[in-house]
């Protein structure tokens, strides 16, 4: 995990799961007959799962230390993994980007079958720190995305979504695999993403189990496994926008993911909630020489393999809905510095009745600092529903998310309304396009 990037954090709940739950009903509730839903996820085996940290560990041991982006232990590494997924009947491919003078690589694995225009995605950045094996950062969370993957091989798993499984290279210098893959990705393959789910360490030593509050379904996904084991979680905001589910969320992909501590203070309470020692990083060999196979939590490493393995299954079961009527609006409109608010329309026509409780509003801001955005969206009564509050330590540049509204009490028909103002000076954007989905 890269803690020197600026974090992204989130403008608000974002309640939109795209294709993946296009009717807003939780992925599990799959249509009878449907093998995902029939089929409850495997245990995923601790031992496996190490044993791939070994091969990791003596990849490091035996190219200079570390697994970095641009030395051969890296490389050594995409090889090991591809290997694995090619034997088990995976789809792979070595993507190649520049990084710092470097050739860096990411490497994906699609699973055959499933709806391609929903493919659930899920992945963990493959590099260390030059300073270390990274074998909490980031090989456990590498291993169980492999591990997961070659259980679908073993269950030969045939879910309703197409299922993506990816390693991404040159996290630690800013997040730069996964920002080449999606940078890359057209906007019409885009869109069949239906969710992205990012693991980065996931075996701390002294463990806490955080879990991203980014999409409500993924999050209430693993909220329920750790529940289900009788094991409290808590929101991750540590590492917040600061591994490769950013790359994700920053156009709009429904993210969520798993994380057990870097270097930040175990509290007390959490000690008594979670055991392990309060007062003491919950990994006290973060970005360092230390980071071997002996800086690893074997039962942290156990619960958040087998919860991958838990979302994987449940989120990509189902039957295939298709979208809701949507109305959109692709004219810019400036948005002034400090200045009075704006709006862009769309008028909604020939519906009958309210408009529903899941109403959505996805949104496209261009700006330049996007904590000084306050964004609402008003009905045709004039009634203003709040997207976005405005927020002086939200640095990152634009707003593109999906929001929901129970708009219910609303007549569906008439001038629909996104009402952006920018409420603090030097920083200035516009209006890209918005769209609502009944």
């Amino acid at each position: 995990m890269n803690l020197s990037v600026p974090g992204r954090t989130l403008t608000a709940a974002v309640f939109a799961l795209a294709g993946l739950l296009a009717a807003g009903a939780p992925a599990a509730t799959a249509a009878p007959g449907a093998q995902a839903a029939a089929l409850a996820a495997p245990d995923i085996p601790l031992a496996s799962v190490k044993a791939h940290l070994t091969q990791f560990q003596s990849i490091a041991t035996a190219n200079g230390g570390n697994r970095a982006h641009g030395r051969p232990g890296y490389k050594a590494s995409i090889d090991y993994v591809k290997a694995k997924l090619d034997a088990a009947g995976f789809t792979t491919t070595v993507q190649q980007f520049t990084s710092s003078g470097a050739t860096g690589y990411n490497l994906i694995a699609d699973w055959p079958g499933g709806d391609t225009g929903q493919t659930l995605m899920a992945g963990a950045h493959l590099d260390s720190v030059s300073s270390g094996a990274g074998i909490n950062d980031n090989a456990s969370g590498s291993a169980a995305v492999l591990e997961t993957a070659l259980a679908v091989s073993r269950a030969q798993l045939q879910p309703s979504k197409h299922l993506r499984f990816a390693w991404w290279g040159a996290e630690e210098l800013g997040l730069v695999g996964s920002k080449y893959y999606v940078n890359n990705l057209p906007s019409a393959e885009r869109s069949k993403v239906a969710g992205y789910l990012n693991f980065d360490m996931i075996g701390s030593p002294n463990p806490g189990y955080f879990v991203y509050d980014d999409d409500p379904v993924i999050e209430q996904t693993f909220k329920d496994y750790f529940a289900g084991i009788g094991v409290p979680t808590e929101i991750e905001t540590e590492g917040d926008g600061r591994s490769d589910h950013a790359s994700f969320k920053n156009v709009g992909i429904p993210v969520g993911g798993l994380f057990t501590g870097a270097s930040r203070t175990k509290t007390a309470a959490q000690a008594q909630k979670w055991g392990g020692t309060s007062g003491q990083a919950f990994d006290r060999c973060y970005h360092s020489s230390c980071d071997t196979t002996s800086n690893i939590s074997d039962t942290a490493l156990d619960r958040n393999s087998d919860a991958v393995a838990h979302a994987i299954w449940s989120l990509s079961s189902g039957t295939t809905v298709p979208p809701g009527d949507f109305y959109e609006n692709a004219a810019d409109v400036a948005v002034p510095d400090a200045g009075a608010a704006v709006t862009s329309t769309v008028t909604v026509s020939g519906r009958t009745g309210n408009a529903p409780a899941t109403l959505k509003a996805a949104v496209d801001i261009k700006h330049t600092f996007r904590g000084d955005l306050v964004i609402d969206l008003v009905a045709p009564d004039g009634t203003a529903y709040r997207l976005k509050n405005s927020s002086s330590s939200d640095s990152a540049d634009n707003v593109i998310a999906t929001y929901t509204v129970n708009a219910s009490a609303e007549a569906a028909n008439g001038d629909w309304k996104l009402r952006v103002q920018d409420v603090a000076r030097y920083d200035t954007g516009y209006i890209d396009s918005w769209r609502l989905t009944f």
